[in-house]
């Protein structure tokens, strides 16, 4: 999996985010969801760097990147700070502007960072999303329900923590064969290791987090910021 892909290591500041690379021609950053890796790419990211340099990263919080302690505030998992991390990635490997492609969780962090960094984004390509603060705000019984996680990993730390350490083979499990259109999508060894990662401590954290940051970064950065940026016409793809 992902075996023509170079592995390397790039510090943020504080954090260290865990990257793939392969592939010579025009740069595309790949995002991933939750609960995820860079491997969810692995069925498009080989054929796909043939033609492109393909970067594919863990986000903070994921796999085998840093899982820093959440702060009070959340701004440790905010989007704004993701993004941050990520087009750093990109500088530290000579791309000053590049394309992003981002899945889920993945898709607000290139979101973010399409607002925040213009002149870096050269494209931004979000997968399987609406806006957030669009998405709370039609909450109903049947999105309460399809989107439970949501509204779980918000409550107060470490309650969600607690739950999901006792049985994560059965909360993981439940969402990938839920979330999946198509059984067997996810192969039985990919998602053995995604357990396998959400099953640690630092993780569970690290990801009750970044849910807890939701409702704040749509205040602190999707309303306020709204008032003072825009995407810049024909750098946002659907």
């Amino acid at each position: 999996m992902l075996g023509n892909f170079k592995h390397t290591t790039i510090q943020v500041e504080d954090v260290k985010i865990n990257v793939k690379i392969a592939g010579n021609g025009k740069p595309v950053l790949f995002l991933h969801g939750y609960p995820q890796t860079h491997k969810m790419w692995h069925k498009v990211a080989p054929k796909l760097s043939e033609t492109y340099t393909v970067v594919l990263t863990d986000l903070r919080g994921y796999g085998d990147s840093s899982c820093p302690i959440g702060a009070v505030d959340h701004s440790t998992y905010s989007k704004r700070e993701m993004a941050f991390d990520q087009v750093h990635v990109m500088r530290e490997l000579g791309f000053d502007s590049f394309d992003v492609v981002g899945h889920d969780r993945g898709a607000r962090v290139a979101h973010r960072m399409a607002l925040d960094y213009p002149e870096q984004v050269k494209s931004c390509t979000l997968l399987d999303i609406a806006p957030t603060h669009a998405m709370y705000n039609m909450t109903n019984m049947e999105f309460a329900k399809k989107y439970y996680h949501w509204f779980f990993l918000i409550q107060p730390s470490p309650m969600p923590e607690k739950l999901i350490h006792a049985e994560p083979n059965v909360f993981f499990k439940h969402i990938f064969q839920s979330w999946c259109k198509t059984p067997g999508a996810i192969s039985e060894p990919l998602m053995e290791e995604y357990i396998r990662y959400f099953s640690r401590t630092d993780i569970i954290h690290s990801s009750s987090k970044i849910g807890n940051s939701s409702p704040t970064s749509i205040v602190c950065n999707d309303k306020w910021g709204r008032n003072c940026r825009q995407i810049r016409y024909g750098t946002l793809k659907s």
